[in-house]
């Protein structure tokens, strides 16, 4: 099969022919229909975060099954199938808790097992045990999670990470009230899935920053209620002018020291302010020291999903025409056209890229 691998920090992924073994008794292969084109497979490309190398890149992705192994019992070849990185063993203490996200036992192949991925005899990596920037997806089936047939795979793609991460930040982590102020810094992929979560959630004032314009105006169709151009004008100050002295939750989804201490400056006392964005290892975030005023920092991973209960109810809210995913679409094109998707991100041009298969 094709699949686009990572070979060396800020080289191009290369296209190669890749050997997929066998599905394992647990685990899945999957016909890959669509992959969308996220911002933290750049951040490895770019070296941001360490990554071992030959590794499929792509986490993003949706497909039908193709076969299954002996054990698996939640899915069958034919079915419609969402992926998601947060794999989870179903055993450990955060898992038997209610919070598989944040499981750290994930089932993966012992080292001593074949690869499930090979080119030229060598083993090769799967980017978040998923590798969606492939024809084919060989993964545990603690993967997967079925969805109706009638979803289109670009939408479903969307859904198996930017839009869980970010309408899950909203919902799950943060838990946003009804009426309350959301402010949601970084317009891409996971920022836009924020916002139609805070819209979902019935949030009252929705105020998207960004630095781009048209990203701006995607963030209006897609659920703001107010923006900031944060090229021109100071967030903080706009924000808290906005929101009659500060925000009740404020998210970030851009990855940058910057944007995470201005979220927390903008926040009202008592408010929230979720990171959500991979800001590199190393970086250390300076708060105000003094009069803390009851806010609160935390963090977010994959928007806390459950997502074989999660993946499917957004799967209906886009079929009831309460989830936007067609509109955060920005370009679509084939596996070659990897590496401009990654040009077009990091210029600001895209919303989201999906790589569409036959």
């Amino acid at each position: 099969m094709r699949a686009a691998v990572f070979t060396e920090v800020n080289e191009p992924l290369a296209i190669e022919d890749i050997q997929v073994d066998k599905p394992a008794p647990y685990e899945v292969l999957v016909r890959t229909g669509a992959t969308g084109v996220c911002h933290s497979d750049l951040h490895f490309v770019e070296g941001l975060y360490p990554m071992d190398t030959p590794t499929v890149m792509g986490h993003e992705g949706a497909g039908v099954v193709e076969a299954v192994g002996d054990a698996v019992i939640d899915v069958a070849p034919g079915d419609h199938v969402i992926l998601c990185l947060s794999v989870y063993c179903g055993r450990c203490e955060h898992c038997i808790s209610g919070h598989p996200a944040r499981c750290q036992d994930k089932p993966v192949r012992a080292a001593t097992d074949a690869p499930r991925l090979s080119l030229d005899g060598q083993s090769v990596g799967q980017m978040a045990n998923l590798a969606t920037y492939a024809e084919q997806m060989l993964v545990h089936e603690n993967s997967v999670v079925k969805i109706r047939e009638d979803m289109p795979f670009e939408g479903a793609a969307l859904i198996g990470c930017g839009v869980t991460t970010g309408v899950g930040a909203a919902l799950n982590t943060a838990q946003i009230r009804p009426g309350s102020s959301v402010v949601v810094f970084g317009t891409g992929g996971v920022g836009l899935g924020a916002i139609q979560g805070a819209k979902i959630g019935g949030a009252a004032q929705i105020i998207a920053v960004d630095i781009h314009e048209s990203k701006l105006r995607t963030a209006l169709d897609l659920g703001a209620t107010h923006v900031v151009d944060s090229s021109s004008h100071d967030p903080v100050e706009a924000i808290i002018e906005l929101t009659n002295g500060g925000a009740d939750y404020t998210f970030e989804a851009v990855g940058l020291k910057e944007t995470a201490e201005a979220c927390w400056e903008s926040l009202k006392p008592g408010g929230v302010t979720t990171i959500i964005g991979m800001i590199p290892v190393g970086t250390k975030i300076e708060i105000e020291g003094s009069g803390f005023k009851e806010r609160k920092l935390q963090g977010s991973s994959m928007g806390s999903n459950r997502f074989k209960l999660d993946m499917p109810k957004y799967v209906e809210f886009y079929m009831q025409g309460r989830l936007l995913l067609d509109e955060m679409v920005t370009k679509r094109d084939s596996l070659d056209g990897i590496n401009e998707a990654f040009r077009a991100m990091k210029a600001g041009e895209v919303a989201r890229t999906v790589l569409m298969f036959d």
